[in-house]
């Protein structure tokens, strides 16, 4: 019996309802898997409707075009001679459940639904499935009349067993299962299970991957065998990005990992692998009495199917892969090349002309920009190395130098598809911030628009003169708050307009073939959004937001790796710039700043925003952790670098915090989608569900509490 076996594993970038588009991702997939000599193959979860149908998972059609495209699947040729391991929904006695259907020529083997449903975050599939609760249990499914003839039977086993071959043995776990206290690899492997495979719809956060790379591979060094994890790729229809990564673990070492960020819609990877390593690994004294003693014991559908032959055991050309070194992004380049792939996706898939970004000359809308020209990197680097359905939709969308002729460099492309349109006024826009997008746009080589709204603004301002006989003032001028905040949200809200505006007509004034229209890109930050340092529909309402989970520092800190890695200069003076509004008139004592405006720094920001969503704190909670980390008198290590302030001043700011937070919640309501970065996001669409009408904090029993609390304090520090 042979002991050398070559497995496959694949990251897709799938669509939601994209039902021959996926298929055709899948097919293909498994043809390179065989054409690379394996005999196994898993593919990401629910990889024939794809992840993010959401409730389109309650859909009857859902469930019988899932059926239809498995079937397509199972009649097409070139997919025999593998076993094959595929995610859809499948309905089983009126109950839905998250499945993996194990296939070999044409057979259905098995169906394995998922246990344990991931169920926080972006995460809701307790609301689409219900989770299979019968561990080590299996009942027969009644396959419905388009499968029972291929099949020749009507029934197949459903429920949680495992496949037996004549030369190992094969599991499945799915995504979420992995990562829960008693993960079934663990009664699996104990049972003998070798090789378990774990199909994810995995989704991207900043510095994340780290942490699912440790815990997959604990998920054998600790048991041992081989592991296989898939994965989605890409943008499939919402705010999340499927960062790929699929990856091949052996005994708890990497023996080969995909690209976390690409523009190909399929990659296989592969990894030949020894049997008999992983029984030497599992013949510890210990380890054999747990098994011994576990009472899980897994019914094995058997097939006469063998991963492993004879003959490449006398190859001596093929040998087992050798281990590898986990491969990781910084920060700063996760941020190009996350928020660039998803925009591509989202640009092709939409089928618009290009984008348009408002650019102000501050930070926050130099990165959304820089990102559009990350993206075209990417696109022209793959174009560079022939990817087919890049070349395809570069040539549909880049269309100003005729048809079928393709831009030779990121600026041309830049051009084609990107415009940027400063929108000043002449009295609080500054010339350097003018200059600065200019600067940049030069660089980028988007198609640069300068303009300023004065005349559209007096207009607007005059219906108020005109209707109330009234003529409100900026601050500066002698105002009142709410004279100076209603002339500053009037220009926010002119720059909205007139973005779409030009967003609509810009192609068509550039002679476009076929005209067309641009996506509008929001450049409101993390900090700002959970802040509400936002008007409700200025340029923060926008299409699509590819920073609007991203904080300040990781944005300043992505600038500064981008004028060097992109060659890119006039970055420098938009880091050392302060950041402004410019909704204020300029005078010789006063320049508008956005951190003076909040109360707050944009670290101080950052470090509310994990508190309040990851740490789970409220008021009260985070005053009592906060006075001790900002403590001024606290003992500080070699990396603190958090702030000093008195308990008093401690207390200020959480209030302020929580009360700016509470009454502007309802922007949340409305805010531009944003692609998922942070895992404090204030996404109000089904990652941070909260109210938008609060109670006045300032008289809220939490806010008492802090004052009883410091009171205490005070008096303590008072008798030292």
């Amino acid at each position: 019996m042979g002991h050398l076996v070559t497995v496959a594993t694949c990251s897709l970038n799938q669509w939601a309802l994209d039902w021959e588009g996926n298929t055709q991702r899948i097919i293909e997939s498994i043809q390179k898997a065989k054409a690379a000599g394996a005999r196994l193959r898993v593919g990401p979860e629910l990889e024939i409707c794809g992840y993010g149908c959401l409730d389109h998972l309650m859909e009857q059609d859902l469930y019988l075009h899932s059926l239809e495209m498995l079937r397509r699947i199972l009649l097409d040729e070139s997919c025999h001679g593998i076993l094959v391991d595929i995610g859809m929904p499948i309905q089983h006695r009126n109950q839905r459940f998250n499945c993996r259907v194990i296939c070999l020529n044409s057979r259905i083997l098995m169906i394995r639904p998922k246990m344990w449903l991931a169920n926080d975050g972006n995460y809701r599939e307790m609301r689409f499935f219900t989770p299979w609760m019968q561990p080590q249990k299996v009942e027969d499914y009644h396959l419905p009349r388009i499968l029972q003839e291929i099949q020749g039977a009507t029934h197949v086993p459903f429920g949680d067993a495992v496949i037996s071959t004549p030369d190992t043995c094969m599991g499945a776990e799915t995504c979420e299962e992995l990562f829960t206290p008693a993960a079934p690899h663990i009664p699996m492997s104990l049972d003998g299970v070798e090789i378990i495979t774990n199909s994810s719809g995995s989704h991207f956060e900043l510095q994340k991957l780290e942490t699912r790379l440790q815990l997959i591979m604990e998920a054998t060094r600790k048991c041992g065998g081989i592991y296989l994890y898939a994965n989605q790729q890409g943008c499939d229809g919402d705010r999340l990005y499927y960062d790929g990564s699929a990856m091949i673990i052996v005994n708890g070492n990497i023996v080969a990992q995909g690209s976390q960020f690409s523009l190909n819609d399929v990659e296989v990877i592969t990894a030949t692998v020894d049997l008999e390593e992983v029984r030497s690994y599992r013949s510890a004294i210990s380890r054999g009495m747990q098994a011994a003693s576990s009472n899980a014991k897994y019914q094995r559908i058997q097939t006469a199917f063998e991963l492993s032959s004879e003959e490449d055991d006398f190859d001596i050309e093929k040998r087992p892969s050798l281990p590898i070194k986990p491969r990781y992004h910084t920060v700063e380049e996760e941020v190009a090349l996350s928020a660039g792939c998803y925009l591509w996706d989202y640009l092709r898939r939409t089928g618009v002309a290009g984008y348009l970004v408002p650019l102000s000359g501050g930070i926050d809308s130099c990165a959304t920009a820089t990102i559009v020209y990350s993206m075209c990197r990417i696109v022209m680097d793959a174009v560079q190395e022939g990817n087919a359905q890049v070349i395809e939709d570069v040539k549909r969308i880049a269309k100003y130098q005729g048809e079928d002729v393709l831009p030779s460099t990121p600026q041309e492309l830049c051009n084609q598809i990107f415009s940027t349109i400063f929108m000043g006024m002449k009295a609080q826009s500054s010339r350097d911030t003018r200059q600065r997008a200019k600067d940049l746009a030069a660089a980028i080589g988007s198609y640069h628009v300068d303009l300023d709204i004065d005349d559209v603004y007096h207009a607007q301002k005059a219906l108020v003169v005109d209707a109330l006989a009234f003529e409100p003032r900026f601050k500066v001028h002698g105002g009142t708050h709410q004279e100076n905040i209603t002339l500053q949200c009037l220009q926010a809200r002119i720059r909205m307009v007139t973005a779409y505006e030009f967003g609509q007509i810009l192609p068509t004034a550039r002679n476009r073939p076929g005209g067309g229209s641009l996506l509008i890109l929001g450049s409101a930050n993390v900090g700002e959004s959970l802040r509400g340092y936002l008007t409700k529909y200025d340029c923060s309402s926008a299409d699509i937001n590819p920073i609007g989970s991203i904080d300040k520092a990781d944005l300043k800190r992505f600038i500064a790796w981008a004028e060097t890695n992109f060659a890119l200069p006039c970055l420098h003076d938009f880091l050392t710039a302060v950041p402004t509004a410019e909704l204020e008139p300029l005078t010789e004592s006063y320049v508008q700043s956005d951190e003076a405006d909040m109360g707050m720094t944009y670290a101080e920001l950052t470090i509310f925003g994990r508190l309040r969503k990851e740490n789970k704190l409220g008021p009260f909670g985070m005053f009592q952790r906060l006075v001790h980390d900002w403590s001024a008198d606290r003992v500080k290590g070699p990396d603190d670098d958090a702030p000093e302030y008195t308990p008093a001043q401690v207390a200020e700011k959480v209030k302020r915090f929580f009360h700016f937070y509470a009454i502007n919640r309802h922007k949340m309501t409305v805010l531009t989608p944003a692609l998922h970065c942070n895992p404090y996001s204030p996404d109000d669409n089904r990652f941070d569900l909260r109210p938008f009408l609060y109670p006045p904090f300032w008289k809220s029993w939490s806010f008492k509490k802090i004052d009883w609390e410091l009171e205490k304090i005070e008096k303590r520090m008072a008798k030292k």
